[in-house]
């Protein structure tokens, strides 16, 4: 029996990842060329060229498989506030790992805007979006628990959860002020989420109308 080499090891890692890859790309590809309703992991396979046993090495439904574009994302984001400066504060590091991952991943590219506009249009992408959602606001808090002096769970629980609320809030706005076959210029995007994380710094509590 041969040992397995350092160099075998990574081409096994470079074939799984380009295997995910393919099979999200094709699953989004068929939701939004098709309608979410019509796609099925079978098709997905199919489109993907590989074998449907392999599909769930990979993804529990097609509706994993169609949102995990926007896992990626989201993970590149919490790769990058890790790699921040350790002096920076929570906020202002967020903001700018936002910016870097905009400036990286290219935020506006085609997959991207695709997988957030078929969030916005099928409701039934609905369970599978919380539960992604979840699992990367709990990976951000634990981000944000390392960067603390004082380590406060309920505090970065609440940041993380904020932080994503914002970005859906900015990323919302920012599509309907395109029409569906534009591209939305991404200077806009970084301005308003520079502005969103400045509200956050400065606190959300505001006076309310006089009686």
């Amino acid at each position: 029996m041969h040992a397995v080499t350092a160099p075998d090891t990574g081409r096994r890692e470079r074939k799984k990842l380009a295997t995910r890859a393919a099979l999200r790309r094709a699953a989004l590809r068929l939701a939004v060329r098709d309608g979410i309703e019509h796609v099925t992991v079978e098709r997905i396979a199919d489109e993907a060229d590989i074998a449907l046993r392999t599909f769930f090495n990979y993804f529990s439904s097609k509706d994993e498989a169609v949102l995990a574009t926007a896992a990626v994302g989201a993970e590149a984001l919490v790769a990058r506030f890790r790699a921040r400066p350790p002096g920076e504060s929570v906020l202002h590091a967020l903001r700018e790992a936002v910016l870097e991952v905009m400036d990286r991943d290219d935020v506006a590219g085609d997959e991207h805007l695709a997988v957030l506009r078929l969030i916005r249009s099928a409701p039934s992408l609905l369970p599978q979006q919380l539960s992604v959602l979840a699992a990367q606001e709990r990976a951000l808090a634990a981000a944000i628990t390392e960067r603390l002096v004082t380590p406060d769970a309920a505090y970065a629980r609440l940041c993380a959860t904020t932080a994503f609320a914002a970005l859906r809030v900015v990323l919302d706005r920012w599509l309907e002020a395109s029409p569906e076959d534009d591209t939305p210029p991404l200077d806009v995007l970084r301005r308003e989420v520079g502005e969103a994380f400045a509200t956050l710094a400065q606190g959300l509590d505001r006076p309310g109308a006089a009686p």
